[in-house]
């Protein structure tokens, strides 16, 4: 059995211990938020947080969190960030085929929360290892930059 902490709530499952992380919140807890990509942590489709920083769950094992906090899409849609973020995703037009954004989202709450004012390239550095097969790269570049902005309502 190994216990965690998911979207401030202890949990517990009983996997094998060298289970994707990525397969237990999708298949044993229901968390169909985080998306499968490429397997092998490289597009960042999978990217949840690890005590607030991202990570890839599909290649994390679920025994290295025993312990730790864990949060999911599902766990940051009350998050003031994701809310900024999410409202300039759709003001700049960001999603399109839409199957890499939980991964590009969570790696954007993530920066903001430790850097509520990022330059372009401390952007483009935290978010290199996202892949979007759609290229809408500078749109989310400007939605993060928009949502950083001290004072915007993000209407």
């Amino acid at each position: 059995m190994i216990s965690f902490i998911l979207n401030n709530k202890k949990v517990s499952v009983d996997v094998e211990s060298d289970t994707p992380l990525l397969w237990v919140l999708r298949d044993e807890l229901k968390l169909k938020g985080t998306k499968f990509g490429c397997g092998k942590g490289l597009c960042g489709a999978c990217t949840i947080h690890l005590n607030g920083s991202p990570i890839r769950s599909c290649v994390f094992p679920i025994s290295a969190v025993e312990n730790q906090s864990i949060t999911t899409l599902e766990g940051i849609l009350d998050d003031e960030n994701y809310q900024k973020l999410q409202k300039q995703w759709i003001k700049k037009n960001v999603p399109q085929c839409g199957y890499c954004q939980p991964g590009q989202l969570m790696t954007a709450t993530a920066l903001l929360k430790s850097n509520n004012n990022p330059s372009k390239s401390e952007i483009q550095s935290a978010m290199a290892g996202n892949i979007c097969r759609c290229g809408t790269y500078q749109r989310i570049q400007e939605a993060i930059l928009d949502a950083a902005k001290k004072g915007e309502k993000n209407e």
